[in-house]
């Protein structure tokens, strides 16, 4: 027996006031519909209409389980209602964990963008490279660099692909040993980034180990430092790519190997993702497509 629609049958009978009429509304027969009422009374083990040649009536017990179908049907509609509301015009509130250097260079177009397009849409965004946990601190979507899958907790949706530049000023390039192979780096003055995950080890060919007087938590940072012609960098190719265009750096070693990263929009596994979130990661898979990284 469906359940659900024995309910919306059982209330229509009551507002209709006869099974005629319920019948006639839905071109099946009188029978029908007496019969699908008492399976529900069945299921229930209860009377929920007296019956007569003068009509029906409701129980005592029949009047309460009317109110709880009333208001049970009423928040399946508001839930049906709330759905296609939020898929044709998003609202309420996202908050969004983003790296601090993606977030400068390239995000807020893409957020600009995103907010013209859902005005009704508030964003809530923390710019930050360490590491979160995106559940603990009641985000609903995060930005992740990875050359991996995630664990069970979250989800990952694939943006866009980056890679690592190894770079230095032109000046500091001037007055410094000529760097041929990877393994000329550890002589020279090479910036650390503190979150990077192999710390001082550069994943060059086999690896490389550096070392130099500057350790910091932003790549941004670090770049004006190596413009200045201070040392040398491990960069991703968004933070470089404005520097080498304009000249102010250099790309060293362009042809070791090293590895790609994939950019994900990560969100916590949960059973129901709110259509909100889903429309905003769809905005930005297609952002994402027109952007060359």
């Amino acid at each position: 027996m469906d359940k659900l629609r024995a309910m919306q049958l059982f209330v229509r009978v009551v507002d209709a006031g006869s099974f005629t009429a319920v019948a006639d509304e839905m071109n099946v027969t009188k029978s029908m519909v007496s019969k699908e009422l008492r399976r529900l009374e069945d299921e229930l083990g209860a009377r929920l209409l007296y019956r007569s040649t003068r009509g029906q009536q409701l129980t005592p017990i029949g009047e309460g389980y009317l109110q709880r179908c009333r208001a049970l049907l009423l928040q399946m509609d508001d839930a049906d209602a709330y759905v296609q509301d939020m898929q044709s015009n998003p609202k309420g509130k996202l908050r969004i964990n983003v790296p601090m250097a993606l977030g400068i260079t390239d995000l807020s177009r893409m957020f600009a963008a995103y907010l013209q397009a859902f005005p009704d849409i508030e964003l809530d965004i923390h710019l930050g490279d360490e590491s979160l946990d995106l559940i603990e601190h009641g985000f609903d979507l995060g930005f992740r660099a990875a050359s991996q899958t995630f664990d069970s907790n979250y989800i990952g949706k694939p943006l866009t692909r980056f890679r690592y530049q190894v770079c230095a000023a032109p000046q500091y390039l001037a007055r410094h040993r000529r760097i041929r192979k990877v393994s000329d780096l550890a002589q020279h003055n090479c910036f650390i980034y503190s979150y990077f995950r192999n710390h001082n080890r550069w994943p060059l060919n086999e690896g490389v180990t550096v070392s130099g007087n500057l350790r910091v938590n932003n790549t941004l940072f670090m770049r004006q430092i190596i413009e200045a012609g201070l040392g040398i960098g491990f960069l991703p190719s968004f933070v470089a790519a404005p520097g080498i265009q304009q000249g102010t750096l250099k790309e060293i070693l362009p042809k070791a190997e090293r590895p790609t990263l994939t950019l994900y929009a990560l969100y916590p596994n949960r059973q129901f993702v709110q259509p909100k979130l889903l429309r905003c990661i769809e905005f930005l898979q297609q952002w994402f497509q027109t952007q060359p990284f």
